[in-house]
């Protein structure tokens, strides 16, 4: 009997370490485990940030051959969100900036240096478009322009609410004149011809272009493909116009 109580006292003690050896086999086991599973997720985190895709200029796509000016704009969004110009990386008009408005929205560039020029805001719905006229006759040879509609930049509206009152209906008429379209289209726009009431189009020109440009979209209004109840969808447009070459002697 006295022999049974050391036995039985060897014997807890035996299970005891047995119990605490298999625990810290266990615990070794789940903390390697956590330990590479870190390491792995570390791995890939790395791979994911080597990988990731460079950024460029105005978060064009790719690049621009040296001496190209990156561009990409958008025009309005029906009558409530204006359109954006961004040129070299930088946002040169936008609703944030509060330098666009409706009709056509205009930045001009230095086509040699890519310096900016100008920007103007021309309401053709509510004023005339004689100033219109004007400021495309003084662009000077090699200047580079973009140009993006916000809400509508063909049409007029004369007397609007005393003929909606009397009709039921908004009459308006085309003040984008053929003299207006006869400078765009020199700029090198093939769609202006076809621009109306509330027809959204962008467009990269250029004064002494010897072609049509290849930067221009344009979108009907159209009531049974419209995206905004009377305005049709956004157009964006991103690309990289090359510069004036240097007049030869």
């Amino acid at each position: 009997m006295r022999i049974a109580g050391p036995i039985k006292f060897g014997v807890v003690i035996v299970l005891f370490l047995l119990m605490g050896y298999l625990a810290f086999q266990i615990f070794e086991i789940k903390i390697d485990g956590n330990f590479k599973s870190i390491f792995a997720r570390s791995q890939d985190d790395v791979q994911v940030r080597t990988t990731k895709s460079p950024k460029y200029k105005c978060g064009l796509a790719k690049p621009c051959p040296e001496n190209h000016f990156a561009f990409k704009m958008a025009s309005g969004a029906a009558n409530v969100v204006g359109p954006k110009i961004c040129i070299e990386d930088k946002i040169i008009m936008s609703g944030v900036k509060n330098n666009v408005g409706r009709g056509i929205n205009i930045a001009t560039v230095n086509g040699r240096t890519g310096e900016l020029l100008d920007t103007k805001v021309f309401d053709l719905w509510g004023a005339d478009v004689k100033p219109f006229n004007e400021f495309l006759k003084t662009l000077k040879e090699g200047t580079i322009v973009f140009m993006a509609t916000y809400d509508d930049a063909a049409t007029k509206c004369r007397s609007c609410w005393r003929i909606f009152q009397q009709k039921k209906q908004f009459v308006w008429r085309e003040i984008l004149d053929d003299n207006a379209r006869k400078l765009l289209s020199e700029l090198g726009s093939a769609s202006i011809s076809n621009l109306s009431f509330r027809d959204n189009w962008i467009f990269v020109g250029a004064k002494g272009i010897q072609s049509k440009s290849p930067f221009e979209q344009h979108i009907k209004n159209n009531k049974d493909t419209n995206k905004y109840e009377g305005w049709p969808e956004v157009l964006e447009m991103e690309g990289c116009v090359p510069p004036k070459k240097e007049e030869k002697p």
